[in-house]
């Protein structure tokens, strides 16, 4: 089992430059290893980054749903105190009533102002 010099630095030097030649195969194959586990690992990231942008866009928009109904009720709810208050207390001395027209998505009335 003992090997004398010359066979020791004969194997020694040529398992080093083998060594040498696959710990850059090696070095090439981990540094791919390491950028396709990054680019995995930040698709990941970017794919929980959207899936949070798109729920909470979801949100909003049915938060802002929520709203505009909210704001078309309240708007028709002003549309009838206006009238009524028109019955109740009629302008004096005011030239004939104009007629707006007011455009809404939902409902298309007219108001009649002094």
């Amino acid at each position: 089992m003992c090997m004398n010099t010359e066979e020791w630095v004969s194997t020694r030097s040529f398992g080093f430059s083998t060594k040498t030649h696959r710990s850059k195969r090696s070095k090439v194959r981990v540094y791919l290893l390491m950028r396709r586990r990054s680019e995995q690992i930040s698709g990941r990231d970017m794919e929980l980054k959207n899936l949070r942008l798109y729920l909470e866009n979801q949100s909003i928009i049915e938060e802002n749903e929520k709203l505009r109904k909210k704001a078309n009720v309240l708007y028709q709810e002003k549309l009838v105190l206006v009238s009524e208050l028109q019955k109740k207390f009629p302008p004096i001395g005011c030239s004939p009533p104009v007629v707006y027209p007011i455009a809404d998505s939902v409902i298309n009335k007219e108001v009649t102002l002094c």
